[in-house]
């Protein structure tokens, strides 16, 4: 957590260098407003959104008991509400939660999840989204949204008033601002984003106390995400599944820009946890 809250701190820091920098306290605030009002949208909405691109279909105790059984049986361990639980018809195997908070979250699957997993596996995989649902992770996610969103518009900004008088980008600080401002605010960003799935590789590992569960899954899911790839993803949506869709397409500079951490990083660190719990 303590990563975590550097990095937001890290963030907020650059946002108030680039916005002092480029349009001073009016523009900073300006900037902070556009950006707010961009992610509220997103963070209340964001949802339905994703359920609807993936073509999500909701599930329930008749039609799929065993995978909602699963998330049930979790929700009960870690004391929260029953989340919404879908289906996603496609063949590539991953998961992800969403929803904005506890009381309004959905989990979901892929067909091809549901046929390559077993049913600890199953578990395994589950318990980390229901992690993220616990640790509030979207809620990170989109105020980290809002401070990145804010700094590469402010940038824009800069790039074009460059020739106007009032500009305050004129020199080499607003040359800085321009180009590597918004570069060094999405790489925090996806800092965050990878701290959060370390988060909740550890809150799964707890959840079910077989972290080798999860350590299979994620072992089955990368091989077939190195070579095969979702249908409908696109990088909006990436962070949000268990295993970053775009795996297949990274190199060792991409990790930088990457929503999700290593799988062999992943885990090493589940593997000392299943010493610990």
């Amino acid at each position: 957590m303590m990563k975590t809250v550097i990095l937001m701190v890290g963030l907020m820091m650059l946002f108030m260098y680039v916005g002092n920098l480029v349009g001073g306290e009016q523009g900073m605030f300006m900037a902070f407003l556009l950006a707010c009002g961009m992610n509220f949208f997103s963070y209340f909405f964001s949802d339905k959104l994703v359920l609807k691109q993936y073509k999500a279909q909701a599930v329930n105790s008749e039609n799929a008991p065993e995978l909602y059984g699963i998330v049930a049986e979790l929700a009960q361990k870690a004391g929260l509400p029953m989340p919404k639980v879908y289906i996603v018809p496609e063949e590539v195997p991953n998961a992800f939660a969403t929803g904005r908070n506890p009381q309004h979250a959905a989990v979901a699957a892929t067909q091809g999840l549901l046929r390559i997993l077993d049913k600890d596996e199953i578990e395994g995989v589950l318990a980390h989204e229901m992690s993220h649902v616990k640790h509030h992770d979207i809620l990170i996610g989109s105020i980290a949204a809002v401070f990145a969103g804010a700094i590469s518009m402010l940038a824009n900004t800069a790039r074009v008033n460059t020739n106007s008088r009032n500009s305050r980008n004129s020199g080499n600080g607003g040359v800085l601002a321009v180009i590597f401002m918004p570069i060094a605010a999405a790489i925090v960003r996806m800092a965050i984003s990878r701290t959060r799935e370390y988060k909740a590789d550890e809150g799964a590992a707890y959840l079910t106390r077989h972290p080798e569960w999860l350590m299979s899954a994620l072992t089955k899911l990368e091989g077939y995400a190195k070579n095969y790839q979702m249908r409908n993803a696109n990088s909006q949506t990436a962070h949000l599944f268990i295993i970053n869709p775009f795996s297949g397409m990274q190199n060792a500079m991409a990790h930088l820009f990457s929503t999700h951490p290593s799988t062999k990083d992943r885990l090493a660190r589940l593997e000392k946890l299943k010493k610990m719990v």
